[in-house]
């Protein structure tokens, strides 16, 4: 690769149009083509070792700053590589520009290079978190959730020791996403929208953080004392909310109306794996006012209790 950085151009929609996203007909989920697993054997195809895979993240998706959580709960960063696109797209996707560095890997000045590299003529969605493999030359998964599970559980050899993913708690963490997923970390877009689905997405919305609320008023995390992968599916959602998809209260009273959610966010956001892989300025709608993150939440006297 050339010593000197290399840089996609200025985003152009007047020349390569605006992003659509392939979907499946009859399906509006974008179509992820690729979903390979990393496992600790290397029965995958794709073994777990140091030095072997990188990451294509952005700071402002909520889905690649989940992989980036779990990277930093485990002690990872020096065992996955991290880089980050630029936050604005047109028709080609995601790109390198000087806002978040170069592509420290390949090179490459749009991540549809990555796409390319791996299936010509590919016509899915590219999306972040992207996952690389040096070894192959190819792209294990955009998957975001098999990514994140993987960085959790494969790479023990390498990492400090913790388990959020744990086995004798994944049942829960997967029925809670049955529950949360769509209507917290995906029904949030719908609800800031109009109409009849966005006010039955807002209702669905705003019941759930009324008893997530309750349950926090209860215990430290969603699943008890023990902090896992749920927390960090749900607050990557909570991080956005006032600033972006309620930034003008479309879809209801700011977080801080839920007292017991809201200090649960900042207990989570002042960890530094939290704090460490946000940028609120990646995000934020122009003028929006950003909440007290760094306010005292005394959520260890739940802790306290539950011992």
């Amino acid at each position: 690769m050339s010593l000197t950085p290399r840089y996609a151009d200025a985003v152009d929609t007047t020349t390569h149009g605006e992003y659509r996203i392939n979907r499946t007909p009859g399906d509006e989920r974008p179509l992820y083509r690729f979903t390979g697993r990393i496992t600790a054997d290397g029965s995958s195809g794709f073994r777990a070792e140091p030095g072997r895979y990188h990451v294509y993240a952005g700071w402002f998706c909520p889905w690649a700053q989940r992989v980036t959580i779990q990277l930093a709960l485990n002690g990872l960063e020096d065992v996955v590589s991290v880089s980050y696109v630029d936050g604005a797209r047109d028709g080609r996707g995601w790109a390198f520009r000087e806002t978040h560095g170069p592509d420290p890997v390949n090179g490459f000045t749009l991540l549809r290079e990555a796409y390319e590299a791996t299936e010509p003529g590919f016509d899915g969605h590219i999306s972040v978190p992207t996952l690389w493999d040096r070894e192959t030359g190819r792209i294990v998964s955009n998957d975001f959730a098999g990514i994140g599970i993987d960085l959790a559980t494969e790479f023990g050899g390498w990492s400090n020791g913790a388990d959020h993913y744990p086995a004798e708690l994944r049942p829960r963490i997967e029925e809670l996403d049955s529950w949360l997923g769509p209507a917290v970390n995906r029904g949030v877009g719908a609800a800031a929208g109009e109409g009849p689905a966005a006010e039955a997405a807002r209702a669905e919305l705003l019941a759930a953080f009324a008893e997530l609320d309750k349950l926090l008023g209860q215990q430290r995390h969603l699943l008890g004392e023990r902090l896992t992968e749920a927390d960090v599916r749900l607050w990557v959602t909570l991080a956005r909310y006032d600033v972006a998809s309620n930034a003008g209260r479309a879809i209801g009273p700011a977080l801080d109306a839920y007292p017991n959610l809201w200090a649960y966010a900042r207990d989570l956001y002042q960890r530094p794996a939290f704090a460490g892989t946000t940028d609120f300025a990646t995000f934020a709608r122009p003028g929006a006012a950003l909440p007290d993150w760094n306010a005292a939440h005394d959520r260890e006297a739940l802790a306290a209790a539950g011992a």
